[in-house]
């Protein structure tokens, strides 16, 4: 992984510093690795994000794997849940017959797919159900993971993330974008006349 520089966000009440990491000549983005934040981080990131999402009476989290799955548990913790679901992206042998929506991420190359395994499907049909994740960037990710939760007969009512990046994701969560709840933002970023990286500057429509 190439890295540029480093971009500082607050993330509700805690700070980190993030890796900018190009995607191409013209495009950098500020790169959140759960796994890599600490517990205590994450255990208060995740409280901080729960209490958002919390007005929203949700009976269940869900989440996507890998990087999710840290979010997903601690937002469930303080709201006092003890079940989370996790959408799958590896075809493992249990979800050969599994729930699936295509996926394209902007950290990922190609085309994905989200499972969920049917025995799940009582964890979220027909309940209240908060979908979460460590950051919204397009809203692709997201807007799959919640097609694939309608279909399983979940009622979606909250989402919930500890970043937004850029204004992209509003048009792509549309008309659910409203539902988003986020302890942070960051930018995109773009070349700086000067050398190195800049945060993007939103066009005006």
């Amino acid at each position: 992984m190439s890295v540029a520089g480093s971009y500082r966000v607050a993330v509700g009440s805690q700070h980190a510093d993030l890796p900018l990491v190009p995607l191409n000549d013209d495009l950098a983005i500020a790169l959140m690795m759960t796994i890599d934040m600490g517990v205590q981080f994450t255990s208060t990131a995740g409280t901080e994000l729960a209490r958002l999402i919390e007005p929203a009476r949700p009976d269940c989290v869900v989440s996507v794997a890998t990087l999710g799955i840290p979010v997903a548990v601690e937002v469930s913790r303080a709201l006092g849940l003890d079940d989370y679901l996790i959408l799958q992206k590896t075809p493992k042998i249990h979800l050969r017959d599994g729930l699936r929506e295509p996926v394209q991420s902007i950290t990922s190359t190609g085309t994905q797919h989200l499972l969920l395994d049917r025995r799940r499907l009582p964890a979220v049909a027909g309940r209240r159900v908060a979908f979460v994740d460590d950051v919204i960037s397009t809203g692709a990710s997201c807007a799959a993971a919640l097609r694939l939760l309608e279909a399983a007969g979940a009622d979606i009512v909250a989402i919930g993330a500890l970043l937004t990046e850029g204004d992209a994701w509003r048009a792509g969560l549309a008309p659910r974008a409203s539902l988003v709840r986020a302890l942070g933002t960051i930018p995109l970023f773009e070349p700086a006349p000067a050398g190195g990286w800049r945060p993007r500057v939103a066009t005006q429509a």
